[in-house]
């Protein structure tokens, strides 16, 4: 089926798409589309940003409208309230768009200290806040969640993908050791087993 023209894509096609970053109609590359060859997820050939497809380019401007290329924003001071709603906006876009969600570190490591402590008496300890380890530790968590969508979409043969997936899932299964961090069982790794 394709867009309204009947046209089928796949990742790697090209098509114009209001990008959300940019504010305006630009043109994207496929990342991933439908079984029937609409588009689902692209990225914007200007900035980078990757977003669900949107619908394409409005052949008509809303009640007279200029079109959004066309169209300029006056922007002011902004005021302290602006700014607190633009950083809510950009944290929710951020978790949609990204699958990245809030996570909180269990009650009982909040403020707590990492330690290492060498085998030797005369080599000195590195201690890390707790809370820095573990903002490391769900970063990396989200990021293998972006190389699992990037696989899931890539134009590679099934048995390759497959394969790939099979590497992300044993990263997973050596991150379980630090499942004790996190608060909720939901947040925590999962290896092939499915379980901690």
């Amino acid at each position: 089926m394709g867009d309204a023209g009947g046209r089928r894509y796949g990742p790697g096609s090209s098509i114009d798409d209001l990008c959300r970053a940019c504010k305006m109609e630009r043109r994207h590359t496929v990342l991933a589309a439908a079984t029937d060859g609409r588009p689902a997820r692209v990225v914007c050939d200007t900035c980078g940003s990757q977003h669900n497809y949107r619908g394409g380019v409005r052949s008509a401007p809303e009640h007279g409208a200029a079109p959004v290329r066309e169209r300029e924003v006056a922007v002011s001071d902004p005021t302290p309230d602006d700014l607190r709603s633009l950083e809510r906006l950009l944290r929710r876009v951020l978790r949609e768009e990204g699958g990245f969600t809030p996570v909180a570190p269990a009650e009982k490591w909040r403020g707590g200290e990492l330690v290492l402590r060498p085998g030797r008496p005369e080599l000195q300890e590195k201690s890390w806040p707790i809370d820095t380890f573990f903002h490391k530790v769900v970063m990396l968590r989200n990021r293998l969640r972006v190389l699992e969508q990037q696989i899931n979409a890539a134009g590679l043969p099934d048995d390759v993908k497959v394969k790939l997936q099979g590497y992300v899932t044993a990263c997973y299964g050596s991150l379980t050791s630090f499942n004790v961090l996190f608060a909720d069982d939901a947040d925590r790794f999962r290896g092939s087993g499915g379980s901690d």
